[in-house]
């Protein structure tokens, strides 16, 4: 089975989750699920893992490995338009690994740095590659101007007519060492969502490849992401445009804007808009290449399988 089925499966078995349990407000579908405290708050909840030989090589440094487990879930809070406010971790060792010590303090450190202290957890040894799990909680951020709570931002709010913005660059992640190194586009997020307000309508963060995230935002939303391949930037020493949007791992945020914003978005720039679906190009994501064709993004983007 491969990922984009499995998970349309835990999406569709989720429909009702909110009706059935009351503090559920977001299942699964999104890049948190949002809850509801006995006292009405808010909490953003989200978990991601790092598999070695997948995710990093078995040579990575034991800091930028801590690194990368702590800020891929960052990355999620960042894409709800949240700030972190605590993590657990587990850990799946390898049978003889010496290093437990110096990992678990690395990623405390990392957690601490982002203000996304670690506060438990579990370890197992095991046969198999090392597995590092980690769950954050983070909460709506609090507009500085307001000091209001900003509605969790969602893939689905797209409207027709909005921009299409991401934060940076894409593409050869691995090659660059990126995918090691990025910063979550947590202070991004924060501004856009104090400077853009109501006129941030959806957001996503690009873990999957850009045309594949691009196209989840349009399918939640039941709309068509136009994106110009002309317009986006490609990380050195990435050259290749298609291979740059398929590469996934680059974790900056794409996000669409209503086009009649007063205000300039922070820490992004315009890649596309969004259209109304017809029959011919459903919703989802359509990417015009440098020669003008018209290619279904969902083409472009990672998918584990079997």
């Amino acid at each position: 089975m491969r990922e984009s089925e499995l998970l349309g499966h835990i999406y569709e078995r989720s429909r009702d989750l909110s009706t059935a349990f009351g503090d559920v407000v977001i299942g699964p579908g999104d890049d948190c699920a949002v809850v509801r405290t006995s006292s009405g708050d808010l909490l953003l909840v989200t978990t991601d893992q790092l598999i070695e030989g997948r995710h990093f090589e078995p040579d990575t440094p034991i800091d930028l490995i801590a690194r990368k487990a702590i800020a891929r879930s960052l990355s999620d809070i960042a894409a709800m338009g949240g700030s972190p406010s605590w993590g657990l971790a587990t850990a799946a060792l390898p049978e003889g690994y010496e290093h437990g010590d110096a990992l678990f303090d690395a990623m405390a450190e990392w957690g601490k740095h982002w203000n996304c202290p670690l506060v438990g957890g579990d370890v197992a040894i095991t046969s198999g590659p090392m597995v590092l799990s980690t769950t954050v909680i983070g909460k709506p951020h609090v507009n500085s101007k307001s000091q209001s709570n900003c509605p969790p931002v969602l893939r689905s709010g797209a409207k027709a007519g909005d921009l299409v913005y991401v934060t940076g660059p894409i593409g050869d992640s691995f090659e660059s060492g990126h995918h090691l190194s990025f910063e979550p586009r947590l202070a991004q997020a924060q501004l856009n969502c104090d400077a853009l307000g109501p006129d941030l309508h959806a957001m996503i963060d690009v873990s999957d490849g850009l045309g594949r995230d691009a196209a989840r935002i349009g399918r939640a939303s039941g709309l068509l992401l136009e994106i110009d391949a002309s317009r986006v930037q490609l990380r050195a020493p990435a050259s290749d445009w298609l291979k740059a949007f398929g590469d996934g791992e680059d974790y900056e945020l794409i996000f669409t804007v209503t086009k009649d914003t007063q205000v300039e978005p922070q820490g992004g720039y315009c890649i596309g808009r969004v259209r109304t679906p017809t029959d011919a190009e459903p919703a989802g994501c359509v990417v015009i290449d440098p020669s003008g064709n018209r290619r279904r993004g969902d083409e472009f983007g990672w998918d584990h399988a079997d």
